[in-house]
């Protein structure tokens, strides 16, 4: 079971940088819709993580690169449209691919059913992105895209290509 709560622990680490860093950035942002969003995933987000933090009985210790990403994505973009995408593109994905992985090494009951909840919140929040208005800022725009890039080359470049593991 520690090795259980050593993967749970990682999750709850990945999962409570996006609450921290979302929760932070969404009265920042510009669009209103979007300060909605973002703050609703800060909250989602950070349930996933006290739930893992409760089981695993550690407190969190953020992951860096999560927390990295999404405060660039601010930084280049304060509308929200680009820390959107980012949940959407770069952060949502490999959070759903490091709990499948996670899946596959857990045994304990409570252990995978904090991971299915992490699968389904996850799927909620990426799909609610999809149901907002367009952008203010185009997605097109030259400078968007470039930014866009640099995200996803920051993402890769730190070693999470796919995912962001399932421990440190």
């Amino acid at each position: 079971m520690s090795d259980d709560r050593d993967v749970v622990a990682h999750l709850a680490d990945c999962f409570d940088a996006a609450y921290q860093a979302l929760g932070e950035l969404a009265p920042l942002l510009s669009f209103d819709s979007y300060v909605v969003c973002v703050h609703e995933m800060s909250r989602s987000f950070g349930e996933v993580a006290l739930s893992m933090r409760e089981y695993t009985g550690r407190s969190a210790k953020p992951l860096g690169i999560v927390d990295a990403v999404l405060r660039q994505s601010w930084r280049e973009d304060q509308s929200g449209a680009l820390t959107l995408y980012t949940v959407a593109v770069l952060v949502g994905p490999r959070l759903l691919v490091s709990v499948r992985d996670a899946l596959e090494l857990v045994s304990d009951a409570r252990a995978r059913e904090l991971c299915d909840q992490a699968q389904l919140v996850t799927v909620r929040l990426l799909r609610q992105v999809g149901d907002l208005p367009e952008p203010p800022v185009a997605p097109d725009a030259p400078q968007w895209q470039g930014a866009a890039r640099d995200l996803a080359a920051l993402v890769e470049s730190s070693g999470n290509a796919d995912s962001f593991g399932t421990s440190r």
